[in-house]
């Protein structure tokens, strides 16, 4: 079955009860789009968990995290900002850690990534901003 992104009512009730937001691939480069996608989302609300290996300290106030196995709290969504061959390993860990919702941003689309995550019970958006779908169907809280 061909993959099709969850409708704006259901992509509205995910943003409306995110509560941790896992940004996979969250640069702590302030030019970096997924440094102004989360500065964004956190000005609304949302509680951002940064994940990057390569970072280690604080991003926008946030403790970083190396992978999502070593954040030791629930994690709602996971927003994705790698390259889609790297998205298979995101949604395997994901699925492991019992995130809700494989969040791919925009311009990034895995099939392996979407079998994965909707195998372990995950809503899958893919190729969607989710500052873009926050301003849309939420905008300022």
């Amino acid at each position: 079955m061909a993959f099709e992104n969850p409708g704006r009512d259901e992509i509205k009730k995910i943003l409306e009860n995110a509560g941790n937001i896992a940004v996979v691939g969250l640069s702590d480069k302030t030019d970096r789009t997924s440094y102004m996608v989360s500065q964004a989302l956190q000005n609304n609300g949302y509680r951002i968990i940064p994940v990057n290996p390569s970072v280690s300290g604080e991003i926008l106030g946030e403790k970083v995290y190396a992978s999502l196995k070593d954040i030791p709290e629930p994690v709602d969504i996971v927003n994705v900002f790698r390259r889609s061959e790297y998205t298979p390993e995101v949604a395997r860990e994901a699925v492991e850690i019992g995130a809700h919702v494989l969040w791919l941003q925009l311009g990034i689309v895995s099939e392996e990534a979407y079998e994965i995550a909707s195998k372990g019970g995950l809503t899958v958006i893919m190729d969607r901003c989710i500052k873009v779908e926050d301003s849309i169907l939420i905008g300022k809280r």
